[in-house]
């Protein structure tokens, strides 16, 4: 169970920093009004990439840490979804090229099958 929750996590640990990439191209801070620009945008990423990471090899290790972190990336990314899914239905374009939907509609399905799996693996 933790090699397929491990390639889990690294798909989606993939898929959402491929869309926090996204994000900052199209000023995703300015989407949800925080302030400082790019700069604090990019400051606000480093802890957060830093704990997918991080997440990843505790994943590897087996470790009560890599799957509540498992746990947690699996929630993210149905966050991701949600949230930009509401902002396009409030009528913002900024997640709405075809890439973008792709991206966020794909973290969906992984992030869904990677919190069932994680759930099952500390059983």
């Amino acid at each position: 169970m933790a090699d397929v929750v491990f390639w889990l996590c690294c798909t989606n640990a993939t898929l959402l920093i491929v869309h926090e990439i996204d994000s900052a191209y199209r000023q995703e801070w300015k989407l949800f009004r925080l302030p400082g620009g790019i700069s604090f945008f990019l400051v606000l990423h480093l802890p957060l990439v830093f704990l997918i990471l991080y997440g990843l090899v505790q994943v590897e290790q087996a470790s009560l840490a890599g799957k509540i972190l498992s746990l947690v990336l699996a929630l993210g990314g149905i966050f991701a979804f949600t949230i930009h899914s509401f902002f396009n239905l409030r009528g913002h374009p900024e997640f709405k090229t075809p890439i973008s939907i792709i991206i966020l509609t794909v973290m969906l399905g992984v992030s869904a099958l990677q919190l069932v799996t994680t759930i099952l693996w500390l059983r």
